[in-house]
């Protein structure tokens, strides 16, 4: 039986370079890969990994689009892979389930489990519902722990305000986000017992 899959992690925890290994592996191998990634998303069409390494979608999905109808649309496929599975809305999750768990066809979702102000993302926790197997991306934090969580920036200054989703200027500020452990993040954001 095919599964799905929630593969998440901090910011910089390489989940999109992951993501182009595995659609690499797969294609060697014969298999047919389509790429999915919400609209919401909007920095590039791609899949853009912090070491450079990009990769073309397939599927650029807006909340509305019915993913696992959009996907068999025509096309044989052997494995899904999602970027910024985060952004995605709960039915679509609720599709890509069904996707592995009727169709036979694996999926791998990628993505953040929660946001910067530490609140899990619609998408995350249905994933986090749902998925057959959970498995955490590490990366670290400045002082060398293992990073958890993500702070959001605005004009260099940590900010615990704003949207859930904001990407590059939408904010009024140059944005920044840092991958940190819980203790730098209550630091920084100057939170007291």
């Amino acid at each position: 039986m095919a599964k799905l899959y929630f593969r998440y992690g901090a910011m910089n925890s390489g989940k999109s370079t992951a993501l182009i290994q595995v659609a690499h592996n797969y294609e060697e191998r014969g298999q047919r890969v389509l790429i999915v990634k919400p609209a919401v998303d909007t920095k590039s069409p791609a899949v853009l990994s912090r070491i450079g390494v990009d990769r073309e979608v397939d599927l650029v999905a807006g909340p509305e689009v019915a993913v696992r109808e959009r996907i068999l649309a025509g096309r044989e496929v052997d494995c899904v892979l999602v970027d910024e599975a985060q952004f995605l809305a709960p039915e679509q999750v609720d599709d890509l389930f069904r996707l592995a768990v009727q169709d036979g066809v694996p999926v791998i979702a990628y993505g953040l489990r929660s946001d910067f102000r530490t609140r899990g993302f619609p998408g995350s926790i249905r994933l986090m519902e749902l998925a057959h197997s959970i498995e955490e991306l590490k990366t670290i934090c400045r002082c060398g722990r293992k990073a958890i969580l993500n702070a959001r920036t605005v004009d260099g200054r940590f900010t615990q305000s704003g949207d859930q989703v904001a990407i590059d200027g939408s904010v009024g500020g140059e944005i920044g986000y840092e991958s940190m452990c819980g203790g730098c993040y209550i630091r920084e954001l100057g939170w007291t017992p």
